[in-house]
């Protein structure tokens, strides 16, 4: 027999002793947890609130591996831990939240990683209360003085907020914050907001305009005498606005053109230094919409005056008929104007269809809530025709009834209009606080509602 080699020897007790060794222990760093905002809202009774991403990982381990739970709830009776549902299983993970009342809560939800490490991160948390037409309810986040918007296609459509100069899209289908915004205050060189009230597209430029009267302390501000126009390309959740043209001077054109025309409408009182715009004989514009088969004449609809300015007054449509022009500089030329019986009511909004049907949003001159009634108007667009009543609006929530997004086919059985609220002067929590003044634009919100006219 051949005797064996001393080096493969040498080998095979190197392999036996490295087999008999113990493996080292595998180490496990400290899990992470981050939320894509710390703040969300929600409503008692609401279908598909918005969410957050929350994003797990641990050194060592794979994200399938770690599990996120809600372990403490600060006020349960707004939301406990059992109303936390953590959905998906890999890095990212959606959180939603139901509500049971109104009010704020702290949720802490915490990631468990292998080895028993873990680590936590605070949801601070919102609720309103629950409102009528919930089903058909959702919650557009961000902001809470929605005041005029624009269908863009998709079930999406650009909403414009009163106390900025921002224009966000939404998913209109879907409560969420705004997957796009543009501000535009440096574009119109505003030291203020322009105070955007009414909205209207024609092809694929869209004109907005400020109330153009007095801001509530009766002081004139030159950014709300403000008509601007941008243009939308793509559509859906790929639209985008580029800012187009603006005008300043459609207010100063409107005080002249009702004093060379014998004063009917006081214009030039209403926009005295000192007079509040929002009164039965003030000045104060809330509605745009283009002539039937026109690109150039627009009614521009008043929430005042009422004509005569007293109870069960008319409403006030008056026609500029050049107003691809105002909104460059220029002159404004006016049509003969339209006195509109909304059972004493004024415009909050105007929207047109392709057949030149229209729907008004009507509310009271004076009303910044849901204090007053409200109701849909159909009108055919014709100057010497009396619009009709198609639905009063509900009041018992909180908030303003303020856009007409679209107007659907009357001939179609079950059609149904989307409306937006202006809740900016809401107390949406329950703590006094005006949801326009809350610190998180996450809590901030309008809502928007369908009903069926047809």
């Amino acid at each position: 027999m051949r005797p064996r080699s001393p080096l493969w020897s040498a080998a095979v007790l190197a392999l036996l002793a490295a087999a008999a060794a113990p493996a080292h222990a595998v180490t496990y760093g400290t899990p992470t947890i981050r939320l894509s905002a710390a703040y969300l809202s929600g409503a008692v009774g609401a279908t598909g609130d918005p969410t957050v991403t929350v994003t797990v990982a641990q050194s060592g381990a794979d994200a399938s591996a770690l599990a996120v739970t809600a372990t403490r709830s600060s006020e349960g009776t707004v939301a406990a831990t059992a109303d936390v549902r953590v959905t998906g299983t890999g890095g990212s993970r959606a959180v939603a939240v139901t509500a049971h009342a109104q009010g704020y809560t702290d949720l802490t939800l915490k990631v468990t990683g292998l080895g028993g490490k873990t680590a936590t991160t605070t949801l601070h948390y919102a609720a309103s209360p629950a409102v009528g037409h919930s089903a058909d309810a959702r919650y557009l986040t961000g902001a809470a003085d929605a005041s005029a918007a624009v269908d863009v296609g998709g079930g999406y459509v650009v909403v414009a907020d009163d106390e900025d100069n921002t224009l966000r899209l939404y998913d209109g289908t879907a409560s969420g914050a705004p997957v796009r915004t543009w501000d535009l205050g440096g574009a119109l060189d505003a030291d203020k907001e322009v105070d955007i009230e009414g909205a209207a597209r024609v092809g694929n430029t869209v004109y907005w305009t400020g109330s153009l009267g007095n801001n509530k302390d009766g002081e004139y501000k030159p950014d709300r005498n403000t008509v601007f126009t941008t243009t939308v390309s793509g559509s859906g959740a790929a639209t985008r606005l580029t800012f187009g043209t603006a005008g300043h001077r459609l207010r100063d054109d409107l005080v002249a053109w009702d004093e060379a025309n014998g004063d009917r409408y006081g214009f030039a009182a209403a926009t005295a230094d000192g007079r509040e715009p929002k009164r039965a004989d003030g000045f104060n514009v809330e509605g745009l919409e283009f002539a039937p088969g026109s690109a150039t004449t627009a009614y521009v609809g008043f929430r005042a005056p009422l004509v005569p300015p007293r109870a069960g007054g008319k409403a006030l449509l008056v026609p500029v008929t050049n107003m691809d022009q105002v909104a460059r500089g220029g002159k404004a030329v006016f049509g003969t104007p339209v006195e509109l019986d909304l059972g004493g009511l004024s415009v909050r909004d105007l929207r047109r269809d392709e057949a030149g049907r229209y729907l008004i949003l009507a509310g009271s001159w004076a009303a910044e809530d849901n204090s007053a009634p409200y109701a849909l108007y159909s009108w055919d667009g014709s100057a010497g025709h009396q619009p009709v009543k198609v639905l009063d609006l509900p009041t018992a929530d909180a908030g303003g009834w303020e856009s007409v997004v679209s107007v659907p086919d009357p001939a179609t059985a079950g059609a149904r209009v989307q409306l937006i609220t202006d809740d900016g002067a809401a107390d949406l929590y329950g703590d006094g606080t005006e949801a326009k003044d809350l610190a998180h634009p996450e809590w901030q919100k309008s809502r928007t509602t369908w009903f069926t006219v047809s």
